[in-house]
């Protein structure tokens, strides 16, 4: 069965239709729809007018950023675009792995396709090309301020669509004219105005904040059930999750992740009978985990809502009336709602490491894990004295969750003045961006490793003959099994790096990773 197309016209688009294209690689298409092709037709003529009629078009007809003065002769205006793509090659750092840059190139499809930028539809056409044959920009991840948009890193695309720089092709890095050739295409050299509205948008800050929205939710869902584990492994009352506590204090977030720890452990209110030996409070960690994992799901709402906004806007300058023909200088490339959410991001989730890591120092702790072993160890008789379990993971975790903390001070905050004070406010949403995914990064090594302490408590409990698995809700027990592929049970101490490291790229994969 063949793979749906993603069709772009004007209806609009969702996060999960970018995670289609630049994860799954389904193929993109363009509407046919009279409505939508008249819509490009006329923003184009409509723009070609304007300097064909020798009117001053922003960064067409004149320089860009402080140089808005300078004019430009009517013969350099196609020329213009090449130069605009070359001076803006300085990206630096790490390149963005083909997922990520290939939802840059989506996300910038879906922009152009309002017709408000006024390029052509061959443009558009060539996009929807690069997508479908994997001619992907080599984008480096460093040198964006979010304002005038992702400039230099856009630069990669709008240098690929004409044939220069490296791309990602069938597994490889080639230069972008070999993979040409090898595709049976050709480059598409760029005409007035559309370097610019290829550059002067928020593509790379919205593709990151995809991932990192996608990632977020997944987090909230599996650190739910882990809450849950824990609470069965070191059985803990369980009644801290009745939902009656959550309508008292209706933070719609909050009561969907009690809801999620409830179904993992089976909780129904009628039934559940307090054991007369059981601590009647367990810690914050456990007790509270739905009003701190309920802040970032409550914040996801908002935080998606800000994406899907940006994802389908006309966000380059200047713009053009399709109607009207009407050019419109603006700021709509400043990535303002993504650096604020990207920033609240980074936050909720660098406070759900913070979490995970006190829940896996409740593990380890003889005085707080009910009778369990120091730090978990599996080892027995005289063998136990030299065996020490999960103690340097658990130094390991708090280093995780240490460094995402330190990583989640505001970007946006540290705004500088630019381009000698013509971008004199900038919105630092890229930098907001890729700190969110690396909060992300940590929080899942956290998680990795809490979740792996977890299952060695709940199979000691069984060892002892305190739990049977069969005590386990269906969730639960399948979320052990899927954490047994991946690692055996700790007896012998042993390197736990690669277990993590599977672990990891499970959470990644979400609900194909086999945890949820």
């Amino acid at each position: 069965m063949s793979t749906p197309h993603i069709e772009i016209g004007l209806a609009p688009l969702s996060i999960e239709d970018v995670r289609k294209v630049a994860e799954h690689h389904h193929p993109v298409r363009l509407s046919d729809d009279p409505a939508f092709v008249n819509t490009l037709r006329r923003g184009r003529e409509g723009a070609e007018a304007l300097w064909r009629n020798n009117q001053v078009v922003y960064g067409v007809t004149t320089g860009v950023g402080e140089a808005c003065e300078r004019h430009i002769d009517s013969e350099l205006v196609d020329a213009f675009p090449m130069q605009l793509a070359r001076f803006h090659g300085c990206g630096m750092g790490a390149i963005l792995d083909e997922t990520t840059c290939r939802a840059a190139v989506m996300i910038r499809l879906v922009s152009l396709r309002s017709g408000w930028s006024g390029v052509r539809p061959a443009l558009l056409e060539h996009l929807v090309n690069l997508l479908n044959h994997g001619i992907i920009p080599c984008i480096p991840a460093e040198g964006s301020v979010g304002a005038s948009g992702d400039l230099t890193p856009l630069s990669y695309l709008a240098a690929v669509i004409m044939g220069e720089r490296d791309v990602y092709y069938r597994g490889e890095v080639v230069p972008a004219a070999q993979a040409y050739e090898r595709a049976g295409l050709v480059p598409l050299p760029l005409k007035g105005k559309e370097a610019l509205a290829i550059m002067n948008g928020t593509a790379v800050m919205t593709a990151i904040a995809c991932e990192a929205v996608a990632r977020a939710r997944n987090l909230v869902c599996l650190a739910s059930r882990l809450t849950a584990l824990i609470t069965a492994a070191l059985q803990l009352n369980q009644n801290h999750f009745d939902p009656r506590t959550f309508a008292c204090k209706p933070f719609p977030g909050q009561a969907r992740v009690a809801a999620l720890i409830c179904s993992a452990l089976g909780y129904r209110a009628e039934d559940y009978r307090f054991a007369p030996d059981q601590r009647i409070q367990a810690t914050y960690a456990v007790r509270c985990a739905p009003h701190i994992l309920g802040v970032l799901e409550d914040a996801l709402d908002w935080m998606t809502q800000h994406v899907v906004i940006e994802l389908n806007s006309a966000n380059d300058n200047p713009l053009f009336d399709p109607e009207t023909g009407d050019v419109l200088h603006g700021g709509n490339f400043y990535g303002g709602h993504i650096a604020f959410a990207m920033d609240g991001l980074k936050n909720a989730v660098a406070n759900c490491a913070d979490l995970i890591d006190r829940q896996m120092a409740l593990l380890v702790n003889e005085h707080r894990n009910n009778g369990l072993p120091p730090n978990l160890s599996g080892a027995q008789g005289a063998r136990a004295h030299i065996n020490h379990g999960f103690k340097a993971v658990h130094i390991a975790t708090s280093a995780f969750a240490a460094e995402a903390l330190k990583n989640s001070v505001s970007a946006s905050i540290f705004s500088r003045s630019t381009e000698s004070h013509n971008q004199d406010k900038v919105s630092m949403g890229t930098i907001a961006a890729r700190d969110a995914l690396r909060v992300l990064e940590l929080t899942e090594q956290t998680l990795a490793a809490t979740l792996l302490g977890a299952a060695q408590a709940f199979e000691l409990r069984v060892q002892r003959g305190e739990l049977r698995l069969n005590d386990l809700t269906d969730i639960l027990q399948n979320l052990f099994a899927a954490l047994r592929t991946h690692s055996d049970f700790l007896d012998e101490d042993r390197p736990l790096d690669a277990d993590l490291r599977r672990v990891c790229a499970a959470i990644r994969r979400g609900s194909e990773g086999g945890l949820m």
